[in-house]
């Protein structure tokens, strides 16, 4: 029987899809999916986006937090143990003479690829690959070259997790604070380096992140705030703050936190004749800070004695100033409150419905508000001035 006619007319000039045809077509379409499945996984980390099960093991997507060596098909494969061993020697060797940029050449061949290398000294383990990234991070630092540095301990703290990591995140602290605070070296002598404070500001969310725990966390977070203070970026630093005291509560560090909340709200007081809402909120964090830091905390075990002594100093004069910041807010906000009682006392018959009715009492609300907050103030014998005259009219 024959085959019934397509309603649709062949193009004579299309050959018909025959077996063989179609075999073909679906090699090339197999050939290319594989094709974008390699060039996909070669880019870095991207690795992270792919489900928890498209790997082996876990150890291989740490394979892809490194750049990878070659130029159009990237190699991201570990390197072979005698390379890595001999690598490591031979800058070992350069060090030791004195040719430091020789020694980087090799340390820094650990930033591309990873390696589970290892060599035992004196009967004591040394993993080849983090070690030398390390030493490389300290030639590097020498040099003035402190965002590379950093970029190399940030590697060593994803991709190497057996590795010392208070060791390496008490020299990303070091290093971070170096690069918002001091003046760096000149490049080559000559080649300014400027400061980037939003580079900064990336580099302690970064700490704060690999850090999760009590020791370096907190201690990133109070510089990120310093420093989104010092570049103008307010919203940055009361972020910075309220994850400190939100995330760690036990923390030391939290005394200074409420103390700087504070402050910052104080900064953005525009005056009793504005929004309420910033003024609130400083006296809110002033009088948290009087409640819970009266005593301030005790010495942690992060900290050592002329550390703690240094705190304890700080905080006692913190806590005069918090005085003096919380009386200064009431005041604030007792003279806002006597402003708006002013304005209800001569307006609200144009706005407040049932004006006739409750007479006085909204603006007598107001006033008593402004004697309550802040009673021994300017604002707070006026507003009893007011009580008194709109009561004798009663």
């Amino acid at each position: 029987m024959a085959a019934p006619e397509s309603p649709f007319p062949r193009d004579e000039s299309t050959p018909p899809v025959t077996k063989m045809n179609f075999l073909r077509l679906t090699s090339i379409l197999l050939l290319l999916a594989s094709l974008g499945t390699d060039l996909w996984a070669a880019s870095p980390g991207d690795y992270r986006r792919r489900s928890p099960g498209t790997w082996r093991q876990q150890h291989d997507e740490k394979n892809y937090l490194f750049p990878g060596t070659g130029i159009f098909g990237k190699n991201r494969e570990p390197i072979e143990f005698e390379q890595a061993k001999n690598w490591f020697l031979q800058a070992e060797a350069e060090e030791q003479k004195g040719d430091l940029g020789d020694a980087l050449g090799f340390y820094d061949k650990f930033s591309k690829r990873r390696t589970d290398a290892r060599l035992t000294r004196e009967g004591v383990e040394v993993q080849v690959g983090p070690e030398a990234l390390f030493r490389a991070v300290r030639i590097l630092e020498n040099r003035g070259d402190w965002s590379k540095a950093f970029d190399r301990l940030r590697l060593i703290a994803e991709a190497y997790t057996e590795y010392d990591f208070d060791k390496v995140a008490e020299a990303l602290m070091r290093l971070t604070e170096r690069l918002a605070k001091e003046k760096q070296p000149r490049k080559w002598g000559f080649i300014p380096r400027f400061r980037s404070g939003e580079q900064d500001r990336l580099r302690l969310n970064e700490i704060a992140r690999l850090a999760r725990g009590p020791k370096y966390a907190p201690r990133a977070l109070t510089a990120l705030a310093e420093i989104a203070r010092k570049d103008s970026e307010d919203d940055e630093a009361i972020d910075a703050l309220e994850r400190l005291v939100n995330l760690y509560p036990e923390s030391h560090y939290c005394e200074k936190a409420y103390y700087d909340l504070a402050v910052i709200h104080e900064d953005m007081v525009a005056g009793a004749d504005y929004d309420q809402g910033a003024t609130l909120k400083a006296l809110n964090f002033y009088e948290d800070y009087l409640i819970l830091h009266e005593t301030p905390p005790p010495k942690s075990r992060h900290e050592n004695n002329e550390e703690f002594a240094a705190r304890l100093a700080a905080a006692k004069e913190r806590l005069v100033k918090a005085e003096e910041g919380r009386q200064r807010m009431r005041e604030v906000l007792s003279a806002s409150k006597l402003r708006v009682g002013r304005f209800v006392e001569k307006n609200g018959r144009f706005f407040i419905m049932r004006w006739k009715e409750l007479g006085a009492r909204p603006a007598l609300q107001f006033y008593g508000e402004a004697i309550t907050v802040a009673p021994e103030s300017e604002s707070a014998r006026e507003a009893k001035a007011r009580i008194a005259d709109l009561r004798g009219k009663e």
